[in-house]
């Protein structure tokens, strides 16, 4: 059998296809980790139906998104989390659109308090749940703060390299006061990522998924129907504020 010589990343075949507008807002509308029809995906890109077919098969050719078959229906989730790594990464280093509407403004507003990374929490929120665990001495291996003229494999990626956090044993009783259920798995247990809207750390790995799934579970946080942010309900601003010592708004 002959060999097939590999040569350098063709990254020029990736960007091709995140050049495009309402591609790139298709994938930022599954980077909550949840599979969505084509139908929402059409409206989150402000295309056609036909449009956004189109779109979904190239993505989906290219490895960045995948399809989930139920019976007629098929539904469009991203490939994995490399690609809300990506997602992160092109967030922090692309500028911001003018806001031109209330709406535009709303929406904004509402990502940047509490929003999902993939399957964790991102915002304000993340940034504030990971901040109380430090200070309160559940987690150790850094301050939560991102120091640019410190980093060295913090810039500009997705999950964070430069530190190394670990669960304390304060830690561990509180989580397992909490309830949180950790989810088994190859992935490592803490990870962090630079927020690109607060630049510092909010959680992930295995422990941000689970602590995302308990705050679902216990109805804190709620998702919203198509975007990736996520409300803070009355009874998660009163349970922030008893098991993590800060106000949510």
């Amino acid at each position: 059998m002959t060999e097939v010589r590999r040569g350098d990343v063709e990254l020029a075949a990736v960007g091709s296809l995140l050049a495009d507008r309402a591609r790139c807002r298709i994938l930022l509308a599954l980077d909550d980790g949840r599979a969505l029809p084509a139908s929402v995906l059409a409206d989150e890109a402000g295309v056609s139906r036909p449009t956004a077919s189109s779109h979904l098969g190239k993505l989906a050719e290219a490895g960045l998104v995948r399809v989930d078959q139920h019976g007629r229906h098929r539904y469009y989730r991203l490939a994995g989390p490399q690609v809300g790594d990506l997602l992160e990464v092109m967030m922090r280093l692309g500028p911001t659109r003018p806001v031109r509407s209330l709406r535009e403004g709303n929406r904004a507003a509402q990502l940047r308090t509490a929003r999902t990374c993939y399957d964790h929490l991102a915002g304000r929120l993340g940034v504030a749940v990971m901040s109380s665990m430090i200070e309160k001495g559940h987690l150790t291996g850094g301050d939560g703060r991102y120091d640019p003229e410190q980093a060295v494999e913090d810039t500009p990626t997705g999950y964070g390299r430069d530190l190394d956090y670990e669960v304390t044993e304060p830690g561990w009783a509180f989580l397992g006061a909490l309830g949180v259920d950790l989810r088994p798995g190859k992935r490592r247990l803490v990870r962090y990522c630079v927020d690109w809207s607060e630049q510092r750390h909010h959680l992930g790995g295995r422990l941000g998924r689970s602590v995302l799934d308990l705050f679902l579970e216990r109805g804190w946080v709620r998702r919203r129907d198509t975007t990736r942010s996520v409300a803070i309900t009355d009874e998660g601003a009163e349970a922030f504020e008893q098991h993590f010592g800060f106000a949510a708004a």
